[in-house]
């Protein structure tokens, strides 16, 4: 009995400590949600209000994009960075991203937002017909501030014709395109082709793949370069090995022209030395006896 009594307490305690932890998690969840919540408040209500906010924004997901493109930063793009032109004026562009070669392309992000999700929530035509028009109105005006900054005229890089105005908002891009269908072609004349994200992937893959090609040619150039250097190092060892031969030929033969000398012919110099040695000279020393029977022999 007593045993059943402390396995019902014992259930009892660990079921009352898993529904406090239970309880606890439930409560750290909803500060959670709370928490992401206002910050998305937050970050609608700064999207909105706030232009700067809107272009940080925007340039983020720029950068995201370029990041995930597997092109290298400060190798193929480069973000931020300033020149000046001939005429003095300071420009600086979000994104430079190189082509293989000399060739840059400029990118500029530019959110248009604000009349964009006013049309997204009106709710009734002739709201949606104003707010349509005004956000076709934002992306002129974008339009217009980018071809006066003239990035096509810095000195320092060689830049494409037409400068890149990256739009984040996909349905905000399309929903321009749509409602005025001659919106690309006034951005064109102004030397700007406008660009959404799903657009602006599809370009930088184009360019990591010319890039991976530039890069494979490279390498099949080095190694066709370090390939010929090595046969050429390669000539000349064989080289020395035939000069070490020949002079280790030549020492041979001077070898045996000396030995021949010393004990081949009458009076060579063994059979002078060992007459000596006959004659009765005091020596602490024998010459070799291979030396003596070769001489004897001959």
């Amino acid at each position: 009995m007593k045993d059943f009594e402390k396995k019902v307490s014992d259930t009892y305690d660990k079921e009352a400590q898993q529904r406090f932890s239970l309880k606890e998690e439930v409560k750290r969840l909803a500060e959670l949600n709370q928490q992401i919540s206002k910050e998305a408040q937050n970050l609608t209500r700064a999207l909105k209000g706030d232009s700067k906010a809107r272009g940080n924004w925007g340039e983020v997901i720029l950068e995201g994009i370029l990041e995930r493109s597997g092109l290298a930063k400060d190798r193929e793009y480069f973000v931020q960075n300033s020149f000046t032109t001939e005429e003095g004026r300071r420009l600086q562009p979000d994104v430079i991203v190189q082509y293989p070669g000399e060739r840059s392309m400029i990118i500029d992000s530019k959110v248009s937002l604000v009349a964009y999700e006013r049309f997204v929530n009106a709710e009734t035509e002739e709201d949606r017909d104003i707010f349509i028009k005004e956000h076709l109105q934002s992306i002129k005006n974008h339009i217009l501030e980018l071809s006066r900054k003239s990035y096509q005229d810095i000195y320092d890089i060689k830049t494409l014709d037409f400068v890149m105005m990256f739009l984040p908002v996909e349905p905000a891009y399309y929903l321009a395109l749509q409602a005025d269908t001659g919106l690309w072609n006034f951005a064109y004349e102004k030397r700007i082709l406008l660009i959404s994200p799903t657009n602006l992937i599809a370009a930088l893959k184009l360019i990591e793949s010319m890039w991976r090609q530039e890069y494979q040619s490279n390498n099949a150039r080095e190694i066709a370069q370090k390939s010929g250097e090595m046969y050429d190092k390669f000539v000349g060892f064989v080289e020395d090995l035939i000069e070490v031969g020949k002079k280790l030929n030549a020492t041979r033969d001077s070898y045996q022209l000396a030995m021949n000398k010393l004990h081949e012919g009458r009076g060579n110099l063994v059979k002078r030395a060992q007459d000596l040695k006959e004659m009765g000279i005091q020596s602490k020393k024998e010459l070799p006896k291979g030396l003596v029977d070769r001489m004897c022999e001959e």
